[in-house]
């Protein structure tokens, strides 16, 4: 329940801006305490109280932190090349042309694709050792999303339906969403379709279908008798103990009725924001629905996955990663900017990553290849270390390790890798479920949300 601002002149005074951004007082929505305290003891003139207020403020963060709220995916769908991005080696023979900056983390450098990006590193925790076992880019995708390598016995869910699965539903709109997604989005798999990320374009162009073709009276009415008229016919000669959501279809309709009227809608409309907002943001759909993710998730929605394609660079890999670092670092930059300005780090995780790397060796058509060996991905916010780098690729490779003749020891290419079920299991952590949880699954056996081991050195 919200407590009244008003029963104290001095503190509704103090904290008038703080509070009108929660003016609505809904549960989900939260108020930060340092800064509400330190708005205190600024007001009261009591400076013993802005120790005490630091100390609470700082404890309060400390246990909310364990439980992050929220998961961001910003897919960068087709490979990036952690040499173009995240992990350049400039002056060796694998480097390419790409130079490197520094960054607001002291002695750390990334690509200079990525300058906006460089100036806000101190925020993020990025891992420079990332190993797979699979090269294929639908394999991999799959493994990267779900934690698990393909089994044609089994469809694994994605981490943002285990998310949506082990948390209470606060929203009417859905909780578990995918902007911009192309072939493989994020799914339900054996959790059911419940869990299937609902998929929209760029946020510019609105939500489709959502608006009802007839008046609010012959809508009522089409949604109300006649409706149960037609579901009674639908359930009509199929199994006695099969209920009705397990068929999905009076399920799905009562949740697309309740979300064409739900003012929760307004979270898809970037055009609420400013003018400066969006433009930091950068004029993409990429960067309009990395904004509008943080819309959502400051509404209560769980996991949100916005993707960039179009990395896949076996040919030119100099121009297309430069275009394709250009779209992510104005969006990237400002995701990060904003998500700290509207207080939603601590409780909002966001993964910054594709299915794979690229090759060291550029090959005769200029370009980089599969590589699954030792690549980059930004994670920040939640539990996560904050300015810090996990692992390292080597940066002068002997040419005859790269002897396709020969099976490639990941080893010689990553130091302190990690693992996709690792990364998983470290991520699940943070988002406060139990990854050793088991599950009964339809082929009959118990299966964990992950088998993968938490990265401790990952977190805070």
């Amino acid at each position: 329940m919200c407590n009244d601002p008003n029963k104290n002149s001095q503190l509704s005074i103090a904290s008038n801006d703080l509070l009108a951004r929660d003016a609505s007082c809904v549960g989900f929505q939260r108020f930060h305490r340092r800064r509400l305290l330190q708005s205190v003891a600024a007001v009261s003139g009591a400076g013993w109280l802005t120790g005490l207020a630091e100390k609470l403020a700082r404890s309060a963060e400390l246990s909310h932190s364990k439980r992050p709220k929220s998961l961001l995916v910003l897919w960068l769908q087709g490979g990036p090349s952690q040499l173009e991005t995240f992990d350049p080696h400039p002056g060796s023979w694998i480097g390419g042309e790409a130079k490197a900056i520094s960054t607001s983390i002291p002695n750390v450098q990334i690509s200079d694709f990525l300058p906006a990006t460089a100036e806000q590193m101190h925020h993020a925790c990025l891992v420079r050792s990332l190993v797979s076992k699979e090269g294929d880019h639908e394999r991999a995708t799959y493994h990267v999303k779900t934690g698990w390598r393909p089994d044609p016995t089994l469809f694994h869910p994605s981490i943002g339906a285990i998310l949506c699965h082990q948390s209470e539903s606060n929203v009417e709109i859905p909780r578990h969403i995918s902007i911009l997604s192309g072939e493989w989005p994020a799914r339900g798999g054996y959790l059911g379709p419940s869990f299937d990320a609902f998929q929209i374009g760029d946020p510019a162009k609105g939500i489709p279908n959502l608006k009802a073709r007839v008046d609010e009276a012959t809508l009522a009415r089409r949604s109300g008798p006649l409706l149960r008229t037609l579901e009674t016919e639908f359930q009509r000669g199929r199994l006695r103990d099969m209920d009705r959501t397990r068929t999905q279809h009076q399920a799905a309709t009562d949740s697309a009725l309740t979300m064409m009227t739900s003012p929760q809608l307004s979270a898809f409309d970037i055009d609420a924001e400013g003018g400066e907002t969006k433009d930091r943001f950068g004029d993409t759909s990429f960067g309009r629905g990395c904004l509008a993710a943080i819309r959502l998730l400051e509404t209560g929605v769980r996991c949100v996955e916005v993707e960039l394609n179009g990395w896949d660079s076996h040919i030119n890999n100099h121009a297309l990663q430069m275009g394709r670092a250009e779209i992510l670092d104005a969006a990237l930059a400002a995701t990060l900017q904003e998500l700290h300005a509207r207080d939603m780090l601590d409780d909002t995780i966001v993964y910054c990553g594709g299915e794979f790397g690229r090759t060291p060796q550029i090959n005769p058509a200029g370009g980089r290849d599969h590589w699954p060996h030792g690549f980059s991905a930004l994670l920040a916010g939640g539990g996560f270390r904050r300015g810090y780098v996990h692992g390292a690729t080597v940066a002068k490779p002997e040419h005859e390790w790269f002897d396709k003749k020969q099976s490639i020891d990941p080893t010689r290419f990553a130091e302190q890798p990690v693992t996709i079920p690792d990364l998983h299991a470290t991520l699940l952590n943070a988002l406060g479920v139990d990854h050793t949880q088991e599950q009964m699954t339809p082929v009959g056996r118990p299966l964990r949300w992950s088998d993968g081991k938490v990265a401790t050195d990952l977190l805070s």
